[in-house]
């Protein structure tokens, strides 16, 4: 679609969506976003755009000299990785709570973590700076060595998927999580800290705060943040790796092999330059889509989710959606819909289907393919998937 561009006194809005299908609360905190000094150019509404803590999740914001750790969002390093498996449809059983039970039992979900470090080899780097983080985390390194290769909750998922190719689909792997409980927490007490400094006294939202290039405290969340991003993608790819001992051992019969995992962040902050400038490009709920690159975009448990190629638009940042995008918050979510809803919404799909994941219901997303249509200039789709288990904390 054309994007629609949107003027409210400070840099410009580029929506991949239309207007009036931001809501006011959203659109009121990407005016706040576009109105502060440090964003440069504009500011880029994925199609995905929805209300979110301080900034929106859904949006990319370049800045000079400046980065607001409200629009990187609280799980740091959160995003998305999907493998092509050589199994065939016609390789799966009738029956697929074998298989569910299977992950959930080498994965754990929710709060749950591992006895002990599941992949000590990559855990024991990161471990090792742990000491230089923020001293209000010092006291979470054994939880945090434990969390690697772990789920987590929310809408975070791990799901076996077929792709479209017929008349016997290959088989994929998909997982969502990002940097669990220590991302969190490094993230909050970085928005605590921003919140204090003068220079963010007067900001509309006093979750916008901003850190300031060459101070002390931005060196400390750079420090914070990029440590962060590589945990969650440690995390990822330890559950990749537990995640496909799972698919061996239980398709022992026969030589299962996989393709290289394809990764993408979708909370985070990159180095990079734009309109000939060197900025720090923070990306909530977005993908970076470079010309050529290839991302993960997931619809709901029960939708469909897609691998793409990014076509390098500049406007966008370079960027594309993370996902549907919610439509409704979780507490409307669950007095709108029944679990008898949820049942008919995932049906097909081996997944929860409990009051406990009623929030993740399907109907409380936008609709993926409408949101893959207005960013057709941003990515091509290059595979089409479709969940035949989906497991949830």
């Amino acid at each position: 679609m054309a994007i629609e561009v949107v003027s409210c006194g400070g840099k410009p809005i580029h929506l991949w969506t239309k207007r009036d299908e931001v809501e006011d609360q959203a659109f009121a905190q990407l005016s706040n976003v576009a109105a502060l000094p440090w964003v440069f150019h504009h500011v880029a509404a994925m199609p995905d755009v929805h209300f979110g803590v301080g900034a929106t999740v859904g949006s990319v914001v370049a800045m000079r000299d400046a980065v607001a750790p409200a629009a990187v969002g609280v799980d740091i390093g959160c995003g998305m990785g999907a493998v092509r498996t050589s199994l065939r449809a016609s390789d799966l059983p009738d029956n697929l709570n074998g298989l569910r039970r299977a992950i959930e039992r080498v994965i754990p979900v929710g709060f749950a973590s591992h006895r002990s470090p599941a992949r000590p080899d990559i855990a024991a780097p990161l471990m090792n700076e742990f000491d230089d983080l923020a001293p209000a985390v010092r006291g979470r390194r054994d939880r945090a060595a434990c969390q690697l290769g772990t789920l987590g909750g929310g809408n975070h998922f791990i799901e076996v998927c077929l792709d479209d190719h017929q008349p016997d689909p290959f088989v994929w792997l998909m997982l969502h999580s990002g940097s669990r409980n220590i991302g969190k927490e490094l993230a909050e007490h970085h928005i605590a800290v921003a919140r204090k400094l003068a220079h963010n006294a007067e900001l509309p939202d006093r979750d916008l705060a901003v850190f300031l290039a060459g101070t002390p405290q931005m060196a400390a969340y750079r420090r914070d943040l990029f440590w962060a991003q590589r945990y969650a993608f440690a995390n990822r790819r330890i559950m990749f790796d537990l995640l496909m001992g799972v698919i061996v051992d239980a398709f022992a019969g026969l030589r299962v092999t996989f393709e290289a995992p394809i990764l993408c962040h979708h909370n985070y902050v990159a180095e990079e330059v734009h309109f000939g400038r060197e900025v720090l490009v923070t990306r909530k709920g977005a993908i970076r889509a470079g010309r050529g690159e290839l991302g993960v975009i997931p619809g709901s448990m029960g939708t469909r989710s897609y691998i793409v190629r990014g076509l390098g638009n500049a406007d966008s940042f370079e960027s594309a959606s993370h996902g549907a995008g919610r439509k409704m918050s979780r507490g409307r979510a669950k007095r709108t819909f029944t679990t008898k809803d949820l049942a008919q919404q995932t049906e097909g799909v081996c997944c929860r289907k409990d009051a406990g994941v009623l929030d993740e219901i399907p109907g409380a997303y936008k609709p993926i393919e409408t949101v893959m249509a207005n960013q057709s200039d941003l990515v091509e789709i290059v595979e089409t998937l479709k969940q035949i288990v989906c497991v949830k904390g």
